[in-house]
């Protein structure tokens, strides 16, 4: 018999790590040293704090760069990286990396940004709590979807799989283990960075809905 589903919520605090960049080959220099935690946070924040914005506004890095640096192109380019096909923050660290370099390569340009409107490199420290929440079967689990926090959505969504290094995320982990295959392939095959939190919990309801009814295979 496999063991019921058990939810967790996050707490973020939000850090300050005194590094900061005034142009790209700072900013390229910085990006390959700085903890996974600040990479993490300056291309997801935006998910949580906007989940009902559509489409989400683009990762820190993307901003400054469009916005301060008016390097359009670049700001395109790093605001398009698929981040859902990446399967960890080093991945992530070393796409944004490539695109930069690319875009240098073309470009050696160099210049500052105005005095005070450097890039700042923050991070973040996150507490993991558990809640007295849990199921036992899809019905428990559609029911507990229903009605968790999105900060609880969030965490089984983004933080395992990203953070941890995880192939898929623990909605699909656990539907795998009580043996719906297909519902976890089609849970595992949707890209939370294309719509709301709201609208992807609301897409994984439905996928319960339709192959949780299923028999199992």
């Amino acid at each position: 018999m496999s063991k019921p589903f058990h939810f967790y919520t996050e707490y973020n605090l939000p850090l300050l790590l005194g590094i900061k960049s005034s142009n790209i080959r700072n900013l390229l220099e910085n990006i390959r040293t700085v903890p996974d935690a600040s990479i993490y946070y300056h291309t997801h924040r935006f998910l949580q704090q906007h989940h009902f914005l559509v489409p989400e506004p683009p990762n820190d890095f993307a901003y400054w760069i469009r916005n301060v640096l008016n390097l359009t192109e670049l700001g395109e380019a790093t605001a398009s990286i698929n981040i859902a096909s990446l399967n960890n923050i080093n991945d992530v660290r070393q796409k944004l990396i490539k695109t930069i370099e690319d875009y240098s390569s073309k470009d050696s340009s160099q210049a500052n940004c105005v005095k005070g409107t450097e890039f700042q490199f923050m991070s973040c420290k996150t507490f993991c709590l558990p809640l007295d929440c849990h199921a036992k079967d899809l019905n428990e689990f559609a029911e507990q979807l229903e009605s968790i926090s999105i900060n609880t959505f969030y965490y089984h969504i983004f933080e395992t799989q990203l953070r941890l290094g995880k192939n898929k995320n623990d909605f699909a982990d656990w539907f795998e283990t009580l043996g719906y295959h297909e519902l976890a392939k089609r849970v595992s095959s949707l890209d939370p960075y294309t719509t709301t939190l709201n609208g992807l919990r609301e897409d994984i309801l439905t996928l319960i809905k339709t192959y949780g009814s299923k028999s199992i295979k």
